[in-house]
């Protein structure tokens, strides 16, 4: 009797597309919209979920430098090197110039692995998330919404930088 092998956990396929930089294959691009869809409003998760990827078979010795949370340094690295910023600017001229509406937010992952998202004004984001927003520096008239994330690969390289406008 052939028993047909299970499909890998879409955070399995995830996690491995993430250690690869995003490879062309069709399990790699279901994991990139997978993830870009957890972060873009509403209902917001945490792009990359390890508590849904069996990461050992069970009779096994724990694999080097497994910390008490079951990951190694290498996939907490992976985890951690994902940058998530949601992107919700508006400039409005008025008489007075330019009134500005910024309710940006950081989301990343804390020591604990917990994913969690704090306020940031958009002038204050890294250069890579104002070049992707086209967002320059100063008032600027205008709305910009949407997710920027960047992405690590095994070597720790930049492997990928997402703006998705909605």
């Amino acid at each position: 009797m052939r028993v047909a092998a299970q499909s890998y956990p879409i955070d399995c396929a995830i996690l491995l597309c993430l250690a690869g930089g995003f490879p062309a294959s069709a399990e790699c691009t279901a994991a990139r919209i997978e993830m870009i869809r957890r972060v873009t409003p509403w209902p917001v998760e945490p792009p990359l979920q390890l508590w849904n990827c069996p990461l050992r078979a069970s009779g096994l010795p724990s694999l080097p430098n497994m910390g008490s949370d079951g990951l190694t340094d290498e996939i907490r690295g992976y985890r951690d090197g994902i940058e998530v910023y949601h992107v919700n600017y508006r400039g409005q001229r008025n008489s007075e110039g330019i009134e500005i509406s910024d309710s940006t937010q950081r989301g990343f992952y804390d020591e604990a692995g917990e994913f969690r998202w704090i306020s940031i004004r958009l002038e204050d984001a890294p250069l890579w998330v104002r070049d992707r927003v086209g967002y320059h520096g100063g008032e600027q008239a205008g709305t910009r919404r949407g997710i920027a994330m960047r992405t690590m690969d095994y070597n720790g390289q930049i492997s990928e930088i997402i703006w998705e406008a909605y």
